[in-house]
């Protein structure tokens, strides 16, 4: 389910909404339901559930579970001030909400007068005093709380939009989820909400507090700006900041990476991601979708954080690379030929692929190593160069162009047997031929077996370029 949390509007982010149902659609994650999705639960966007809302915080005031405060923020601040100054911390809580600025303490005409005269108010929760609330956490198993440590939260605003702590209740009891799954920051939470659903009458769902991805070095939590500074994703997709953002970052780059811009299969994000965090207890570390839905278990989450590992993750892609056929591979090669501007046969393509794959890493790393393909070399590589190209180099690609010329059927087998009785007559070592071969089709001392690219580019396109090293060094 697909339910948008946007009731804090001052957080709200032009264009979010969009931006993750395109990410869960690209990670193959589709909800069942929600918004963008339909289902029976609607609506999906809390900011259009607001009378909902209003019915059950006035069954919390009813209840004697809720209460209005008129406490400025001022007057907060001043309490908080005087607390700090004595070495203390101010919580509204047990301890002092019968002496502020509540209906606890207000006469119903004065509550009612303050609400039709328009003074702000909120609505917060009333914390039952000495209580010690027991919890269980999937993943942090028992936890003990004492209620008097705890502060009697805001629940709705007068605006009628409500926080976090009511609206997520509510809607997780309407719309029947079974399991609150969430970052370990909410932890502090879980008593606030265990004693929610407990003054609604209702069965709480079970809690599992998931650990933090970390830094992948030094302290902290991973954020945006780590990839930004080191250059990994972070996003899903490549998300453009807002000015707001910018200035908070202190940055004029607008744009963060995303896995899919930067050439990430989607298969492999998941996986990497299900990895941080948790593992089935075995040596495996390539799962699909449908392995992953069967093994996992929250009993197997770590309870402390996970490292992210940016090398790791190219790993995983580089796997995910390996196990896609050619043809699987061939339409998104071909709109980075497209982009390139380069066009060659669905059959040619295809062997191109097949020969560089296993080096690579995204799939546009195919067209980068493999680029000779399309283009002969203009200049070539210094070192290579040095360490390959002898005086009597031309001359001896001169007479092995003539061998090459003489072969009947251009295959690599043909070629590889023409390479050895070509050496073993010129009494030389087989780097001394193949060397300077390569450099010629290739432009450096890189890529697949010679006699394999010269089959691919042809008998004629492989003499052209011998010729043209020749002439050029």
């Amino acid at each position: 389910m697909l339910r948008i949390e946007d009731t804090d509007q001052n957080r709200y982010v032009e264009g979010a909404e969009n931006y993750i149902i395109e990410s869960l659609k690209w990670l193959g994650l589709n909800p069942d339901e929600g918004v963008g999705f339909g289902g029976p639960h609607k609506p999906y966007r809390q900011s259009e559930r607001k009378e909902i809302y209003a019915k059950y915080v006035q069954e919390l005031i009813d209840s004697g579970n809720g209460y209005y405060a008129f406490d400025t923020p001022e007057e907060l601040d001043a309490l908080r001030a005087e607390a700090e100054s004595k070495g203390e911390t101010f919580i509204y809580n047990s301890q002092n909400r019968n002496r502020l600025n509540n209906s606890l303490n207000l006469s119903s005409d004065e509550v009612q007068s303050r609400i039709n005269s328009g003074t702000p108010y909120v609505i917060r929760f009333k914390i039952p005093e000495n209580q010690t609330v027991l919890l269980d956490d999937l993943i942090r198993e028992k936890i003990s709380i004492e209620s008097n440590t705890l502060d009697d939260k805001v629940l709705y605003k007068s605006d009628g939009m409500p926080t976090y702590h009511l609206a997520n209740i509510v809607d997780d009891h309407l719309m029947e989820i079974s399991h609150v799954i969430r970052g370990e920051e909410w932890l502090p939470s879980m008593a606030l909400h265990e004693l929610l659903y407990k003054a609604f009458g209702w069965t709480a769902p079970r809690f599992a507090h998931l650990p933090l991805i970390m830094k992948p070095e030094g302290k902290g939590k991973l954020s945006k700006r780590d990839g930004d500074k080191h250059g990994f994703p972070v996003f899903p997709l490549e998300w453009t900041r807002a000015k707001d953002e910018l200035s908070e970052a202190k940055t004029e780059e607008g744009i963060s990476k995303g896995y899919r811009e930067e050439g990430y299969l989607p298969d492999a994000v998941v996986n990497m991601l299900a990895l941080l965090g948790w593992n089935p207890g075995t040596e495996q570390e390539i799962f699909t979708i449908e392995e992953l839905i069967q093994l996992f278990s929250l009993e197997k989450v770590s309870k402390s954080g996970a490292r992210f590992n940016p090398e790791k993750t190219v790993w995983f892609n580089h796997q995910y690379i390996q196990q896609k056929s050619a043809e699987e591979i061939l339409p998104e090669y071909k709109l980075i030929l497209e982009k390139q501007e380069v066009s060659a046969s669905d059959e040619f393509n295809l062997k191109v692929i097949e020969l560089i794959k296993e080096r690579a890493n995204f799939i546009k790393d195919i067209y980068t190593q493999g680029e000779f393909f399309y283009t002969a070399p203009s200049n070539y590589d210094e070192k290579a160069v040095s360490k390959a190209w002898k005086e009597d180099t031309k001359d001896l690609l001169t007479e092995f162009s003539e061998e090459l010329n003489a072969l009947f059927s251009f295959d690599h087998t043909n070629i590889h047997e023409k390479i050895q009785a070509f050496v073993n007559q010129k009494a030389i070592g087989f780097g001394r031929l193949m060397m300077p071969v390569r450099l010629a089709l290739v432009g450096s001392l890189q890529g697949p077996d010679v006699p394999l690219i010269m089959e691919l580019l042809g008998k004629e396109e492989v003499l052209k370029r011998l010729h043209v090293i020749g002439n050029k060094l």
